[in-house]
């Protein structure tokens, strides 16, 4: 865990998918629920509404009953095939709400696929390593391999 006051208090992971950008990006948007918690965690998608503003809302759930509270935020910049940022500061219409972070998904063109880089910037230290202790690296490197399952099947037609 590398964050500091600097950059955020930002933990993230990277990882090279073997398909274009356009692709993970289509995944990422239209297939969510099947990659964005680590199995057999499911994912429940309420809104995506994909803009400036917009509402980002979600239910995850465990395999024995765990989480199910509703996670919502709005999202803070769009760049289709490229970029995601949102954060839970705010929910739709800008109300305030108790943060605890906002998350970023880069797809970055690398050779004949992508770079994958996700990560989460926290208000203060105390909050990092909270989210460190609940697993964020394995957490989120596990759904980056689901979401890059998808993709490259995808992209090799399957």
């Amino acid at each position: 865990m590398s964050g500091t006051a600097e950059n955020g208090f930002e933990i993230s992971i990277e990882r090279y998918i073997d398909a274009p950008p356009h692709i993970v990006w289509s995944v990422w948007v239209e297939r969510l629920e099947e990659w964005f918690c680590p199995k057999p965690w499911t994912t429940e998608l309420i809104a995506m509404d994909l803009r400036p503003g917009g509402r980002s809302a979600m239910i995850l759930r465990g395999p024995n009953g765990e989480g199910g509270e509703l996670l919502e935020g709005v999202y803070l910049e769009v760049i289709p095939g490229r970029l995601i940022v949102n954060t839970d500061a705010f929910r739709e219409g800008w109300i305030p709400h108790k943060p605890f972070m906002t998350g970023f998904w880069e797809m970055i063109p690398e050779g004949k696929g992508t770079r994958y880089r996700a990560g989460a910037r926290h208000w203060d230290e105390a909050a990092m390593k909270q989210h460190d202790e609940m697993g964020f690296v394995p957490g989120w490197s596990a759904v980056a391999d689901q979401l890059a399952a998808l993709a490259e099947a995808e992209a090799k037609g399957g």
